[in-house]
C-alpha cells in the first residue's frame, strides 16, 4: 500500500474508533451505574424499551458491537472503579447536610 491509502485507511480506522462505543463511554464518564459492562446493559435497555424513537434503535444497534469492545477493553477499569463523579458526590453531601439539618433543631 502507499502511504496515502495507509494514512486514509487509518484516519478512517481512528475515526470509527472514537464515534463507536458511545454508551460505554457515556456510562464510563457519567457515573451513574456501577459493575461490569455497563454500556452494554444500558443498550440493551434502550433496545428493548417501548419509548426509545424509532430513528434511535438503529443506531444503538450499529453502536451495540462498538460498545461491547469497548466495555470488554475497561473491565480492569470496571474492577476497581468507585463511583465519584460529580452527581455521586452532591448526592452523598445532600445527604449528610439533610443528616445534619433533621439532627439539630430548628432556632425559634
Amino acid at each position: 500500500m502507499n502511504m496515502k491509502k495507509r494514512l486514509r485507511v487509518g484516519l478512517f480506522t481512528v475515526g470509527a474508533m472514537a464515534l463507536s462505543g458511545c454508551s460505554s463511554m457515556m456510562s464510563h464518564t457519567g457515573g451513574g451505574e456501577q459493575g461490569y459492562y455497563p454500556g452494554t446493559r444500558n443498550s440493551y435497555k434502550m433496545l428493548v424499551d417501548g419509548n426509545t424513537s424509532w430513528g434511535l434503535k438503529p443506531l444503538v444497534a450499529l453502536d451495540m458491537p462498538f460498545t461491547v469492545v469497548a466495555d470488554t477493553l475497561l473491565v480492569p477499569w470496571d474492577a476497581f472503579r468507585t463511583d465519584k463523579s460529580v452527581k455521586a458526590r452532591v448526592e452523598e453531601s445532600e445527604k449528610k447536610n439533610y443528616a445534619i439539618n433533621a439532627a439539630i433543631p430548628p432556632a425559634i
